[in-house]
């Protein structure tokens, strides 16, 4: 039997369009909506502005953040990756954020060749199945080892989708996501800084060189992946990783069993189901900030290594603090991009809030959610006396089992694109993107 890297890029090779499952198409469309939708919403950050700048993107096909300027598809990809993760917005799943690393690799290097939406929609699900093979086969946590996994599986999600999307062979297919392995990166000590959506960008950005290397003949060992010396062993935290049983890519849907969700809220995701909590329990008794006693949350040890920030001065730190969370949930009654900015994180109200919060850590996890308790919970205790409690959250809005409705996906779409100052009206970009398979990459970015 061939090994798990020539089973993949015989699985890249194989896929076709025509025989997706209906639903794993509507999911891969909701990942183009979304990520589409924060990529707009992030585009005036200063690590898009530093991002573009430095690369200085020239001539090329490929559209930046769907404005006006073009450029190579390489170069557009890091870019509009980093616009997508810029505000720590977009979607999750696969321990780690997929669409904002597949869509701008998918849709730069689309452009440039002129493909249909059908062969983006293709290429995500090639991608999706990819990354989702090597999540499957390690149960240890990589973000405890000091990995951002959307670095590390981006990389060769990336470069599965382009892959895909160039109509590789099985043995280039290989090739480019043993490519893919070799430029893996991403540290967990860069969170709350600018180089965190540095890693999704540069994840897209190497999915492209990696198929386009494969495609003119550079070559690579095809069993990067399993090798004792390989990409799985490189990165597992135990050394426990699965390196032999047979790739289910093409046998099992993962897209349908793992899905995405939706972010709710502009924040790390693992605040959000102590949001959800918080939120709740405000809108059924209004919560005074200066009567706050202590504000206690209940989540893993693991959510907690993630929120490292605890006294956040800025909007992009708090995105990674449990403590600003919760004091904007009782001050401002939500948790919004208008909420994620240095001005309000450093309102003396929030600062002073901020510094009642105790958080409180269990090592029981979900055996179904990776590195989350059970569920999260909120206690507020007042400063007369009163103890108030927000039910347990097991699942965040917007997690696959909870998803969100397509009006409020549209909300945040339109929400996103009004920040970002769209140059494309809304709803008709959500059409678009609704239809994507009846229409070409460079349709879709069209004025």
């Amino acid at each position: 039997m061939a090994a798990l890297t020539q089973q993949l890029g015989q699985f890249i090779a194989d896929l076709s369009p025509n025989h997706l499952p209906d639903e794993a198409v509507k999911v891969a469309k909701m990942g183009f909506i979304d990520c589409i939708g924060t990529m707009i919403a992030g585009r005036g950050e200063d690590s898009v502005r530093i991002m573009t700048e430095v690369l200085a993107p020239g001539a090329g096909a490929s559209t930046l953040t769907f404005g006006a300027r073009t450029g190579p598809a390489p170069e557009i990809a890091w870019i509009n990756g980093t616009a997508a993760h810029a505000l720590d917005y977009d979607d999750v799943g696969l321990r780690g954020h997929p669409s904002t690393v597949l869509v701008p690799a998918i849709l730069a290097e689309a452009e440039h060749l002129g493909a249909s939406g059908a062969d983006m929609i293709t290429a995500y699900i090639a991608g999706y199945e990819t990354w989702a093979e090597l999540f499957r086969r390690d149960s240890g946590l990589l973000h405890v080892k000091g990995w951002h996994p959307t670095g590390l599986y981006g990389a060769i999600g990336a470069a599965a989708a382009c892959a895909k999307l160039r109509k590789l062979d099985a043995e280039k297919s290989a090739i480019a996501i043993a490519l893919g392995g070799s430029q893996s990166s991403g540290l967990m000590s860069n969170f709350g800084t600018m180089t965190k959506p540095f890693h999704a960008g540069k994840a897209a950005h190497a999915g492209i060189m990696a198929a386009r290397l494969a495609e003119a003949g550079f070559t690579a060992n095809t069993d990067a992946l399993e090798h004792p010396q390989g990409f799985l062993h490189a990165i597992s935290p135990t050394g426990t990783e699965d390196r032999t049983s047979p790739s289910k890519a093409g046998q099992e849907w993962a897209i349908l069993t793992q899905g995405l969700g939706i972010k709710k809220y502009p924040t790390c995701y693992c605040t959000h189901r102590a949001i959800d909590c918080m939120l709740d329990l405000v809108g059924q008794t209004p919560i005074a900030a200066d009567a706050v006693e202590k504000i206690t949350v209940n989540i893993s040890d693991y959510f907690a290594t993630v929120l490292r920030n605890h006294t956040p001065d800025t909007g992009l730190a708090a995105k990674f603090s449990m403590e600003f969370a919760m004091a904007s949930g009782i001050i401002a009654k939500r948790v919004g991009l208008r909420e994620l900015t240095d001005a309000f994180v450093q309102r003396p109200d929030i600062q002073a809030l901020m510094s009642k919060v105790e958080i409180i850590t269990t090592t029981e996890y979900d055996p179904e959610l990776s590195g989350a308790a059970p569920a999260d919970s909120v206690t507020v205790a007042l400063t007369n006396g009163q103890v108030i409690a927000g039910d347990p959250v097991k699942r965040a809005t917007g997690h696959a089992t909870r998803p969100l409705t397509e009006q409020q996906l549209y909300d945040k779409f339109a929400d996103c694109l009004d920040v970002g100052g769209s140059d494309i009206p809304a709803e008709v970009l959500f059409q678009r993107l609704s239809s994507i398979q009846s229409i070409t990459a460079r349709d879709l970015t069209a004025f």
